[in-house]
């Protein structure tokens, strides 16, 4: 069961908490047992999970990232002028995938499913395949 999800971005750096839809989906399929994928079709932005409890711990991560990843590097030569979103979407990475048990994603006591976006604001998707446990692959 696959299922596309569109988002608006507010910002250029931006971590979107989307557990609760993805958590969503899977009570609207009623899987109890299996896995979710959490894939992301873009080269600026990914899927991370990380801790939900904290908001200063998404602000620190963008911080860094920026740290690491300056905006403008005179040496960059992509036309776009936006490799450092890429260079973020490449070390978060493009998906996430997380057991599915008793109905819900199995994360840790503070942790979430994020969005993020590296070169926002944009109109984005994502997409989450619901697979049950014993379901023959598609």
């Amino acid at each position: 069961m696959l299922k596309s999800f569109k988002l608006e971005t507010k910002s250029r750096d931006q971590m979107i908490d989307i557990t609760v839809q993805v958590e969503n989906l899977i009570q609207e399929y009623g899987t109890k047992e299996g896995t979710a994928v959490i894939y992301c079709p873009h080269t600026t932005a990914g899927i991370t999970i990380n801790e939900n409890a904290d908001p200063d711990v998404k602000t620190d991560m963008i911080r860094r990232f920026d740290e690491v990843y300056p905006w403008f590097e005179e040496k960059d030569r992509h036309a776009e002028g936006n490799t450092a979103a890429h260079m973020k979407a490449s070390t978060v990475g493009s998906s996430q995938h997380v057991i599915i048990t008793e109905g819900r994603l199995l994360l840790g006591t503070w942790q979430g499913v994020y969005f993020c976006e590296f070169d926002g604001p944009r109109t984005r998707t994502f997409y989450v395949k619901v697979q049950a446990d014993g379901e023959k692959i598609s």
